[in-house]
Parts: C-alpha cells; structure tokens; sequence
C-alpha cells in the first residue's frame, strides 16, 4: 500500500478486525469487564485472526492478555525454529493446549474450524464469558448447545441465522465511502479506528427502520445489522473525519 497513492484495503483481514473489535467493545461494556484485565484466547493464527489480535491492542487490551493458539495448540515463546510472521505475539507461558488456555478466559475469537470448543471448555471460563465463533458454515461451538451451557453467555458468530453477525458488510462499503468522499490516499489506523467506534455506537440508540427498531443493547445485539441505514452515513462520516485529521485527505 506505500507504493500507492490510493486505498488499498484487505477485507478479509482488517474488514473483520473492525467489526470483531466493535463487538467486543460493545461486549465488555454490557458485562462491565475491565478491559485492561480480560484474558482473550484465540484459535486461528491465519491472516484474519493474527490481524484481528494485533488491532485489539489499540483499544487498552495489551499483548500479555492474549493467548495465540492453532492446530499446533498455543503460541508460546520457542515453539517454532523459524521465525513466523506471527511470533510476535508468542508468550511465555506452560499452558500447551486450548483447553488449558481457555480455562479462566473472559474472550474467545476463534477464526478456525467447526467444533473446536467444546462445552466443558466453555463451563470453564470466566463469568459472563463472550465467545466470537466465526468459523463459517459451522462455528466453532454449535450455538444452541453453548447457550444451553451458560445463562450468562455473550455469542456471536458470522452467520446471519444467528443474532451478533459478525459480517464485513458492516464496514468496508462505508470505510472506503468515507475515504473516497475526501479523497484520502490510503486507509489507515485512525480510519479503521473511527469505523470500529462508529459501529459499536450505533447499538446504543434505537433505529428508524420498521424492522430493526425493537431491537435494544444487549446479548442479543451488540453489532448492528447489515441494513441498518444508519451505517451509510455515520461510519462514512466518522471514517472522512478520521482521513482529515490524519492528514491523509487530498482535499482542502
């Protein structure tokens, strides 16, 4: 993207970063969790899930809050030979599997594969645990069974069948609007910073539309819905702003 005078944006990467932070953003309020003091396991280290780790940390979430784990079990400092993009977020730790990692966890991300938590993985972590399973079709815990196994249990996913969609439809079209209308010459952290908080506002006022204006804050609704028309005009807005202020804006 340096070579370029022109946006260029991985949706896939920091569209799902974007949404993902605002839900946890939305999550933790509801909960009155602290964020500096939530521990967040991840399952998946690919594009999307080391992208989605390493933007948390602009919200006051340190490195040393989040555990790293893949089909190799947990990141830990010394597990590969070879330098991997990725070690960076490599800790110092005995925990060796996702079962001993989720145990106590306030946050699971996963970005992984169907069926990788299992009930007795969720019993065992924290009060009011929140639980991002964005596998697609089959998310990482089947939702009904999650539920059934914890009243106070905060779920999200990236299916439409189920409430707290996690869909980059929320975020891209609006972030590259915004960056358009002032002709911004990339799209960078202040930009997707003011997408996330744009997003994460919009649950706590109701909507205008017929169908979306029953809905009210709570674990149920911690991301908007994808046609709620409030997103074309306040992310847009937040995100131009946030091009102007950084100085990346073309216009005068």
């Amino acid at each position: 993207t340096k070579r370029l005078s022109i946006p260029v944006f991985h949706d896939d990467q920091h569209g799902t970063a974007i949404i993902v932070a605002a839900g946890i953003l939305n999550a933790v309020k509801l909960t009155n969790k602290k964020i500096n003091n939530l521990k967040i396991v991840f399952s998946g280290i690919g594009a999307a899930g080391y992208t989605c780790a390493k933007y948390l940390l602009n919200f006051g979430i340190s490195k040393e809050q989040i555990i790293m784990t893949d089909i190799d079990g947990v990141l830990y400092k010394g597990r590969e030979q070879e330098k991997k993009y990725y070690d960076d977020l490599a800790q110092t730790t005995s925990l060796r599997t996702l079962k001993q990692a989720i145990e106590g966890a306030d946050i699971f991300i996963g970005l992984s594969k169907g069926n990788i938590l299992t009930t007795s993985m969720l019993k065992s972590m924290n009060i009011n645990p929140i639980i991002f399973a964005l596998a697609n079709p089959i998310p990482e815990i089947n939702v009904a069974k999650a539920i059934d196994s914890r009243s106070d249990l905060i779920i999200a996913t990236g299916r439409s069948d189920y409430p707290n969609q996690v869909n980059n439809v929320l975020a891209f079209p609006y972030l590259f609007k915004g960056a358009l209308s002032v002709q911004a010459s990339c799209i960078n952290l202040e930009m997707k910073i003011a997408a996330t908080k744009a997003i994460a506002k919009l649950v706590h006022t109701p909507s205008t539309h017929k169908n979306l204006k029953h809905l009210k804050f709570g674990k149920n609704y911690i991301i908007p819905k994808p046609h709620d028309s409030r997103l074309s005009d306040q992310v847009t807005k937040a995100v131009a702003e946030a091009a102007i202020n950084s100085n990346v804006s073309k216009t005068i």
